[in-house]
């Protein structure tokens, strides 16, 4: 429906540092298991882990390497190397590992990945240890994450239920986004129709100019303006909203909530009560779902992942006029 969330069933292949996931195949034979974090939501992706410095032979535990003269750019440009605290070079072995979890997230059809900042292959806006300054981001790996166009989720923001839940409703809209047919004017409408509450909230600024020039856009299909449409959507979206701009946005929502169903949600506060993050969290969460239940699109969060059990238990039931 026009009105209504877009609805993925299918699970969403998502890369991540293998140490991200539990692995112990850091240099110290240590990992995260950040996704814990998750609970059960964890099941609704698939989640293939990789780690270039296993893949590299290096083996676990292993001397700690970080780049030399340049950044990862740099590496595969030759103008850097990778080295390890010995000094030993393994800058050829870097290169082939990376190629090769690379060719693994193609083949899983993966398009995000949750990288490990501070590492010198997976860092994307830091390679080291937050007391150190050997080095230069991108890593390796990162730099051909940021060059194949990767929806990139920093690990730690995992731990923070807002922050989580800010990526986890932009991944969405962008997984979307990269495969839906555009296909002329109407297309694009039909489209922005569903982001754009979303872009406006992440720079209202540059959603008002995307508006403005599909507003200009002809009848006739002009494919290379649809591309640079699909580009300009997909990179706003990887930009990060903040507490105070989502805070807004779920009050802005809610009122239209109320105003189209005449009822209040139980649980969800006035603008002027104070709560911490996780429970602002609770609250979108809690007004997504009911919003899709009583099928009313809820512009920040505009595309849903459901399992198809629920979505065909939800439209029976909304078919009977019975609340799910």
């Amino acid at each position: 429906m026009e009105n209504e969330a877009v609805v993925i069933s299918e699970r969403i292949a998502i890369g991540i540092s293998a140490c991200c996931m539990g692995s112990p195949v850091r240099y110290n034979a240590k990992g995260f298991d950040l996704l814990k974090n998750l609970g059960r939501e964890k099941n609704d992706y698939k989640w293939c882990p990789v780690c270039p410095e296993c893949m590299a032979g290096l083996g676990v535990p292993r001397d700690p390497i970080h780049l030399s003269g340049g950044d990862g750019s740099m590496v595969w440009s030759g103008e850097a190397a990778v080295k390890n605290r010995r000094g030993d070079v393994v800058t050829e072995e870097l290169k082939e590992s990376s190629d090769d979890c690379m060719k693994a997230l193609k083949r899983a059809g993966a398009t995000a990945f949750v990288y490990m900042d501070g590492s010198p292959t997976c860092g994307v806006y830091r390679t080291t240890l937050k007391d150190q300054k050997r080095g230069s981001p991108p890593g390796v790996f990162g730099a051909l994450l940021l060059e194949k166009g990767f929806f990139l989720i920093p690990a730690a923001d995992i731990q923070s239920p807002l922050k989580w839940w800010d990526w986890r409703r932009r991944l969405l809209a962008f997984h979307w986004l990269k495969g839906v047919e555009l296909d002329g004017r109407e297309g694009m409408y039909a489209v922005w129709h569903k982001l754009k509450f979303l872009c406006q909230e992440l720079d209202e600024p540059c959603a008002r100019e995307m508006g403005r020039k599909l507003a200009e856009v002809g009848k006739q299909k002009d494919e290379a303006f649809e591309e640079a449409f699909r580009k300009d959507v997909l990179n706003l979206l990887r930009r990060q909203s903040d507490a105070r701009r989502i805070k807004n946005s779920l009050w802005k929502n809610y009122s239209f909530y109320r105003k189209e169903k005449g009822k209040s949600v139980e649980g969800i506060n006035s603008p002027e009560f104070k709560r911490n993050i996780t429970t602002i969290a609770k609250e979108l969460v809690l007004l997504e779902r009911t919003s899709f239940e009583e099928g009313i699109m809820f512009g920040p969060s505009p595309v849903l992942y459901r399992e198809r059990r629920q979505i065909e238990k939800n439209m029976a039931a909304r078919s009977s006029g019975e609340v799910v």
